[in-house]
């Protein structure tokens, strides 16, 4: 086997692990997870925009404000994001002008930079903090079924491209792959464990592979437009934790947007309490 293929097989399986078990413990420690998760993607993010010690002052701001978001949905609740996300704009807004005024600002892209990072990563995996562990579960795996059946079927039957400017390796014939894989685990894992109808869970399963797309799209933009290949090199076989998670952070509000509709209240009413 590809040593690079093998370790990226043992750093998945060893992120299953932790995660299922922060899962099952729940709690401070998924709280913790989700949080050291949140700052370290959020560091990856901000460090392809400003490398090294660039505008230093604003990535610390980011951060705690990132803390401060995913505090407050676990330690209150999810009302308590909204002035959260209000306190977090102001900070760097404040900090914006205080350097503009200093005349070490001259237009508001740093700070757009800074609450860009807020809004697409604690702000995004807080809603975790309000799902029961097997709605968290499903979304793992639609975001892993998307990886995995597009990675293999792109692999063996991969020609047309999907978005070449964009991610010049994905295949039409990969993206289809990764599907059908989606869906088909969506809806076998959302009916056994979730209940609801198949048809419900059918469409989730197209909306979650096409969020998770999305997502893995949207980061390999980012990185482009920055001239990057990793966000870091942290995770071996995988790069950095932003690129593990870039499919999770469409697909987990897609799910938040999208449960009420397809699936009945009563049939994940069960299941749908939150981690204690």
């Amino acid at each position: 086997m590809n040593p690079t293929h093998k370790n990226r097989i043992l750093t998945g399986l060893v992120i299953a692990a932790v995660l299922l078990i922060a899962l099952f413990i729940g709690g401070w420690l998924f709280f913790l997870l989700v949080l050291a998760a949140a700052l370290l993607a959020q560091w990856e993010f901000y460090t392809m925009f400003w490398p090294g010690k660039t505008v230093l002052e604003y990535k610390i701001l980011s951060l705690a404000c990132g803390v401060i978001l995913i505090s407050g949905a676990f330690l209150y609740s999810p009302s308590a994001i909204t002035p959260c996300t209000t306190a977090a704009f102001m900070l760097v807004a404040l900090l914006f002008l205080w350097q503009f005024g200093r005349g070490k600002e001259t237009a508001f892209t740093t700070p757009a930079i800074a609450l860009a990072g807020i809004l697409y990563l604690p702000f995004t995996l807080q809603f975790a903090l309000s799902l029961a562990p097997a709605q968290v579960i499903l979304i793992l795996l639609a975001a892993a079924g998307s990886d995995t059946g597009g990675y293999y079927a792109g692999a063996k039957y991969g020609k047309r491209h999907v978005w070449p400017s964009v991610s010049p390796k994905k295949t039409w014939e990969g993206s289809l792959g990764g599907l059908v894989l989606c869906v088909v685990l969506v809806m076998a894992y959302g009916k056994i464990v979730l209940g609801g109808s198949l048809l419900g869970w059918l469409c989730m399963g197209v909306i979650l592979n096409i969020a998770s797309q999305l997502g893995d799209f949207f980061e390999s933009a980012l990185k482009r437009s920055t001239g990057v290949k990793d966000s870091s090199n942290l995770l071996p076989g995988h790069g950095g934790i932003l690129d593990r998670i870039d499919s999770i952070l469409f697909a987990l509000p897609a799910y938040v947007l999208f449960q009420g509709v397809l699936i009945s209240k009563a049939a994940t009413a069960a299941n749908a309490v939150p981690l204690p």
